[in-house]
């Protein structure tokens, strides 16, 4: 008696699943664990055929197995480890592994069923699967941009190697920029860097004046950088004699207003940049696009060179076919020996500190200024201020 309580226990509590059946196919015992994956409750099994349990063609099929075993003795349910489909009273199917043991009395014989649910591992599968397939696309995808990258550097090696070759002039500059910019860009790059991790620092703190502080800071940084490539990218154009002048004639003075009021935005605090034209006409024939970039280059080392709280004059004018373009700041001046070598490319003033620059912003300037047969010049004193004038015959 203690043993069959002993026995009943473990089928009761069993993690799997547990069905007895006659040799009719007929279900006389169905453990708890087993209900629950069905989804049927002891009354509705019992009694009833096992095949209830199966999804087609298994449940039409069922009893035919049982009876070919029972007369020739062909094992088609009975072993252990086969992975079958079962059917819950919902409608719904899942794949479990079914081992079937075959229990023999005196009297007669039942099948015992023991059933693992395989819900959770098929899922992993699949999980794996689509996992495995998406990583073998991603690497597909990564090795094409790999060689298309590796294309790319070869193409481009192609060409700076050629262009090396051909021109040794400017072999020689880009060696210098690039021991030029080893420096300028450390600076900008750590600034950003350093702000980028303060203003989420701040950004939790809410501190909106260190926030702004530190964007403009990131704002500057940028800028400086852009400049960096701005005026490397238009001296490799002047020194590959890529840059050819395209005159047009437009109205200088609305031209130099949308100039001033976009370098207003970049300007330092209180800084002012004042724009005024004089003339009887406003009517010119130039280059815009290369006149634009010199009166950006001057404006631009004006708000560099001078201190907040400043004005920066910018004047245009007009007598009879020439144009005369003057920009003037007080800022930190030119000492008196750097004035001759102040339009070579790299250059930069001995005053001029900590600053950031390249040094190729007046070269190009002239060189633009050259292109428009026109002449740029200067006059000032060091700590005093600067006036660059830019003169044209159209």
């Amino acid at each position: 008696m203690e043993r069959a309580q002993l026995l009943n226990a473990i089928i009761e509590n069993a993690i799997d699943g547990i069905i007895t059946i006659d040799d009719k196919g007929l279900i006389e015992h169905i453990n708890p664990a087993a209900l629950q994956l069905f989804g049927y409750s002891r009354e509705e099994t019992v009694g009833n055929n096992v095949a209830m349990l199966m999804p087609q063609p298994d449940r039409a099929r069922h009893d035919s197995y049982i009876y070919n075993y029972n007369h020739t003795g062909h094992k088609k349910i009975i072993g252990i480890g086969r992975e079958v489909t079962g059917q819950r009273k919902d409608g719904s199917t899942f794949p479990f592994r079914l081992g079937v043991s075959e229990v023999k009395f005196s009297d007669r014989k039942i099948f015992t069923g023991f059933i693992h649910d395989l819900s959770r591992e098929k899922e992993d599968e699949q999980k794996i699967k689509s996992y495995t397939e998406e990583l073998e696309v991603k690497i597909k995808e990564r090795t094409q941009d790999l060689i298309k990258l590796i294309n790319e550097l070869e193409t481009a090696k192609e060409v700076v190697s050629e262009m090396f070759e051909k021109e040794k002039e400017l072999n020689q500059l880009k060696t210098r920029f690039v021991s030029m910019a080893s420096h300028e860009f450390r600076t900008p790059l750590s600034a950003i860097q350093l702000s980028a991790s303060l203003i989420d620092k701040y950004t939790l703190k809410q501190d909106v004046a260190n926030v702004e502080k530190h964007t403009n800071k990131i704002r500057n940084s940028i800028n400086n950088l852009t400049t960096i490539l701005n005026d490397f990218l238009s001296l490799e154009k002047l020194e590959a004699g890529k840059v050819q002048p395209n005159a047009n004639w437009f109205d200088i003075i609305s031209f130099a207003e949308e100039i001033a009021e976009e370098m207003q935005l970049i300007s330092k605090q209180n800084q002012l940049i004042v724009y005024e034209h004089k003339g009887v006409t406003a009517q010119v024939y130039l280059d815009q696009h290369l006149l634009k970039n010199c009166i950006i280059n001057l404006i631009s080392n004006a708000i560099k060179y001078s201190g907040e709280d400043t004005m920066i004059q910018f004047n245009s004018t007009i007598r009879e076919n020439e144009l005369t373009i003057d920009i003037t700041d007080n800022g930190i001046g030119i000492p008196l020996a750097d004035r001759n070598n102040l339009f070579e490319p790299f250059f930069r003033a001995h005053n001029t500190g900590d600053i950031p620059g390249t040094g190729l912003g007046l070269n190009i300037v002239r060189r633009y200024v050259g292109l428009m047969d026109g002449t740029v010049s200067y006059i000032g004193e060091e700590k005093v201020g600067t006036t660059f004038r830019l003169h044209f015959r159209f």
